[in-house]
């Protein structure tokens, strides 16, 4: 079996390198869709950090309030940790411009 598998080996590894220039640059077309200023990339990056801890924010409420439901204490502050994670881009505007600070506020893009 073992011998089969190094027999294998040099076909899966020759049929890589044999895949076309076409190919290999399908895989960086959504590099080419990239911003070209700093703001405007790092705005779109924040997106899609943001994206996904809303979703992680309310995975984390999901499973707070399930803890609750079954008289887990921890619950509570995973119902917190999710608002957080939630909410990070408002919290953290909201405290930039308390402080003043409401230039360096990004708005996330998608």
């Amino acid at each position: 079996m073992k011998i089969k598998t190094l027999f294998n080996l040099p076909a899966a590894l020759a049929g890589v390198l044999a895949v076309t220039s076409e190919a290999k640059a399908s895989f960086l077309l959504p590099l080419a869709q990239t911003t070209s200023t700093l703001k405007t990339s790092v705005q779109t990056g924040l997106g899609v950090v943001f994206l996904f801890g809303f979703i992680w924010g309310v995975i984390n409420i999901w499973g707070g309030a399930q803890k609750l439901k079954h008289g887990d204490a921890d619950g509570k502050m995973g119902i917190v940790s999710g608002i957080i994670i939630a909410g990070a881009a408002a919290i953290m505007t909201a405290l930039f411009t308390i402080f003043g600070l409401s230039d360096g506020a990004l708005t996330p893009s998608f």
